[in-house]
């Protein structure tokens, strides 16, 4: 399944949660003064660590995947334990480069297998679902000094990740046929001395000027240029989330796994290409909310797991390592007998790169977005 954002040169409605048409997956943004850069991209649906970062050289690894096991020889050799999905072809260039970082047996306190209860605990920052209403990305921009603008969503709604007291508006191509040139203006006029709308409405235009000079597709070569096309903006976005599906491969995962894989390479180079000078000060993270089992199933498959592994990429990352506190892949080793045993707080992480990344002590940043979980941020992962 290709990503995909839909932007047509269409009304824009000015409202959070509008009723408009939005396909996933979607993209906040949010404006925080400096020139660091902090992206976090989700991979909903529970992607599959052990196929992404290929832990090749554990001895249990090929019995346990059987035909979905990746060939190293065909793959991007990061070190003597570990390769890249040969898919991330980008993504491994820029591992060689310095630029990317993996991290791997990492897990959220999360320890069910259900989707949207392991999703809430990842953009929540709670220790189990629902227990924190807002998210650790609405926390993380409430660190910084105070905004010029709000944040904004690029989405029919606001994923949970920046929901919470920091006020976050959003808008999204509408199905309503296009506007009148006049209407248009007409419309400008009458907000133009409303100290409230008119900075919305003068956002909603940006956003549709941009997506209409890009010629935005729908797929991830066209959401990561739009992206850096905020992102870049003088007095823009510093901050951006970025939602992917389909990672959720209980059947033939071989092709669908090296499909979502392409998309994501596609969006993280775009992405790149993008800001180009402005890569040197970015960080993009990127996570999933668990892993799957380390057995493949009978459908050529995986099923729901636990631990998996996350990203860093960017000009910013003090990349061409795997940070790993390897548990192995034999059956003593596994967790509950079937899952990659996690040895890092997917948390740690999240608190150390988005501190770094944008200069902010990492203790705080971790009781702030983290207030529940005991234990340390992981830091040296920025520069």
């Amino acid at each position: 399944m290709h990503l995909s954002l839909v932007a047509r040169r269409r009304f824009l409605t000015l409202s959070a949660g509008a009723g408009a048409l939005l396909v996933a997956p979607q993209m906040v943004l949010a404006t925080v003064p400096g020139e660091r850069r902090f992206v976090f991209i989700i991979q909903r649906g529970a992607a599959d660590g052990l196929n992404i970062v290929v832990p090749y050289a554990d001895p249990a690894y090929v019995a346990l995947r059987r035909e979905l096991a990746i060939d190293p020889a065909k793959a991007t050799k990061l070190d003597g334990h570990f390769a890249l999905h040969p898919a991330l072809a980008q993504v491994g260039q820029m591992y060689g480069q310095g630029q990317a970082l993996f991290i791997h047996a990492v897990a959220s306190p999360y320890r069910d297998r259900s989707h949207f209860d392991g999703q809430n605990v990842l953009e929540t920052g709670g220790t189990h679902p629902y227990a924190v209403r807002d998210g650790w990305l609405n926390r993380l921009v409430g660190l910084m000094p105070r905004a010029t603008e709000r944040a904004i969503a690029i989405a029919a709604t606001v994923p949970p990740a920046l929901r919470g007291p920091v006020p976050v508006e959003s808008y999204a191509p509408s199905s309503l046929s296009q506007p009148s040139d006049d209407l248009m203006r007409r419309v400008g006029q009458l907000y133009s001395t409303d100290p409230q709308l008119h900075p919305l409405w003068s956002a909603a235009l940006d956003a549709n000027a941009a997506a209409d000079a890009l010629a935005v597709r729908q797929d991830a070569a066209g959401l990561g240029k739009l992206a850096a096309t905020f992102l870049t903006k003088p007095n823009g976005p510093r901050i951006a989330m970025l939602e992917t599906g389909g990672w959720d491969t209980h059947t033939g995962q071989e092709a669908r796994l090296a499909t979502q894989l392409r998309a994501l390479d596609t969006l993280v180079s775009s992405l790149r290409d993008g800001l180009g000078t402005d890569w040197a000060n970015t960080t993009v993270l990127i996570a999933t909310e668990f892993g799957r089992t380390a057995a493949t199933n009978g459908t050529g498959g995986t099923d729901h797991g636990t631990g998996s592994v996350a990203m860093l990429v960017g000009g910013a990352v003090k990349g061409g390592r795997v940070l790993a506190d390897w548990p192995g892949l034999a059956p003593g080793q596994l967790y509950e007998g079937r899952d990659l045993r996690p040895t890092i707080g997917l948390d740690a992480v999240i608190a150390g790169a988005a501190a770094e990344a944008l200069a902010i002590a990492p203790d705080l940043t971790s009781r702030t977005l983290f207030a529940g979980i005991p234990g340390k941020p992981q830091t040296g992962l920025v520069v």
